[in-house]
């Protein structure tokens, strides 16, 4: 972990430094995502955590835990690798009731500790690799937990966010000091939303905030996601019996999604493009409601049984085993000629509507 050491060493020197100043930053009235007091939203943006166990990501000298655990009544954890910024907190803020500090790798900690009900990172997340930061969250998280990242778009010399999952580097600024190098990972908005997506989050918002100052050429994002559901286990066999086997086929569904902005596909973590669907489960179920529920996992997206259209059914065989046989009358779709574009046809559903999002501030 190269660039994540740089961060490392870089942030133990602005904590010495801070703490040289004897400089404690005061506890905020109002959580801020940025660093310009009263742009963008508050707390609120985090849900309701009266007594809800949430993770501050780099929570540095530990006053964004503080207004937290005192205005909001959440138990919060603050986590924090440079031994000098766990020292800045825990000198001024030890004694706070609903706050506990923690030094340690984010990453690590979370393996070892109990699921959280809510985490957030104010502009500390782009110092970790996200194929690193992003599993760990996954597992460290409820399921329906808050994700809320603030994250650098565009640093002060203009330099756009990423498209590429890589670092560059970027500056820390203190005062007179000199500057302190680090990497940084400043990605693009779809960028983050691919990541999250393919690590088992649901991006319900991301946010641009310039800076105030019309000549100013930073840009914060703020991106609010929710951990996805954990879904059922899949039962691999069935257990040995006398009994003859119910009915059942290996068969799954896929769904074609189209809106004027085309056909819904997601990227697989591979790299290919794939329908949302999946297995129809064992229990009777239909293949419109596995369509309903297979959407609804991967996707967020929430449609009725009764929008779905059958436009098909495969049948193949391997060694000369059948291995999908449909009872009743299966629809076919008719023989398709030259592929290329065609106009949506009048008759295709359009099945699905994406789920609310959050309320915009």
């Amino acid at each position: 972990m190269p660039a994540e050491n740089t961060n490392t060493r870089a942030w133990q020197i602005y904590g010495k430094r801070q703490l040289a100043r004897a400089y404690t930053p005061p506890v905020p009235e109002r959580l801020g995502w940025t660093p310009w007091e009263g742009i963008g939203p508050g707390a609120e943006v985090l849900g309701d955590v009266t007594g809800r166990r949430v993770l501050d990501i780099g929570s540095g000298a530990g006053h964004h835990a503080v207004h937290l655990a005192q205005a909001h009544g959440a138990h919060v954890t603050g986590i924090e690798l440079s031994p000098t910024q766990h020292e800045r907190a825990v000198s001024t803020h030890a004694g706070v009731d609903g706050v506990e500090f923690v030094r340690a790798d984010v990453a690590e900690y979370l393996g070892e500790a109990e699921p959280f009900d809510a985490a957030y990172a104010i502009g500390t997340l782009a110092f970790i690799d996200p194929h690193r930061s992003l599993p760990a969250l996954r597992y460290g998280l409820r399921p329906e937990a808050p994700l809320v990242l603030s994250l650098l778009h565009t640093d002060l010399h203009g330099h756009g966010p990423s498209t590429a999952v890589t670092p560059r580097e970027e500056m820390i600024l203190l005062r007179d000091d000199p500057p302190l190098p680090t990497q940084m990972w400043v990605l693009a908005p779809q960028l983050w939303e691919d990541l999250l997506t393919e690590y088992g989050f649901r991006v319900e918002a991301i946010d641009l905030f310039p800076h105030p100052d019309e000549n100013a050429k930073v840009i914060q994002q703020l991106i609010r996601a929710r951990r996805l559901p954990d879904r059922p286990t899949r039962v691999s066999s069935r257990p040995r019996s006398t009994r003859a086997p119910a009915a059942h086929a290996a068969v799954g569904v896929g769904a074609i999604l189209l809106s004027e902005q085309g056909i819904l596909l997601g990227r697989h973590r591979r790299g290919t493009l794939e329908l949302p669907g999946g297995s129809v489960e064992a229990t009777g179920e239909s293949f419109e409601e596995a369509v309903v529920r297979e959407l609804a996992e991967e996707t967020g997206w929430v449609a009725r049984t009764g929008d779905v259209e059958l436009l098909g059914t495969l049948v193949d065989h391997v060694e000369g085993v059948l291995r999908v046989t449909v009872r009743g009358r299966p629809a076919t779709s008719p023989q398709t000629g030259p592929w290329g574009s065609r106009p949506r046809p009048p008759s295709t559903p359009r099945t699905a509507r994406p789920s609310p999002p959050s309320p915009a501030t």
